[in-house]
């Protein structure tokens, strides 16, 4: 799925499992991270996944903050609400864990995922800005 559409073609390499299985490992060790996955009950078919960081921080008067991060939902599943419930999860998940706010960023021609998070409450407040490495 993280490859499933024009952005994530150009620099997702699904050929080799390798580095993904790594970034797993890593995540997974990590408390301050989940990775949400949704699978089709009927076959166990990976349909939906996100990604969320609580991120400990100084503004806010010390508050903690979630991220979330690659959203993906199977091209089979749009349309099907489970985009919303993968997003409800994340959202209650931080409020549980404290959070003072949930953020994310979205490539600025993902303009579906957009009126996606607006209908959500999420706000487009911020510029973001980004310098590969």
């Amino acid at each position: 799925m993280l490859a499933d559409d024009p952005l994530g073609a150009r620099r997702e390499n699904p050929g080799d499992p390798a580095p993904y299985r790594r970034a797993f490992e890593r995540i997974a060790a990590d408390p301050a991270q989940f990775l949400l996955v949704a699978e089709r009950t009927a076959d166990g078919t990976v349909v939906g996944t996100l990604q969320l960081t609580v991120i400990p921080g100084l503004s806010r008067c010390g508050s903690d903050r979630a991220l979330i991060e690659a959203v993906r939902v199977h091209a089979s599943e749009r349309g099907t609400g489970l985009g919303t419930r993968l997003m409800e999860w994340a959202i209650a998940e931080a409020r549980r864990r404290g959070c003072a706010m949930v953020q994310l960023t979205s490539d600025a021609g993902r303009e579906d995922a957009h009126r996606f998070y607006e209908r959500m409450g999420f706000v487009p407040s911020h510029v973001g800005f980004k310098l590969p490495l």
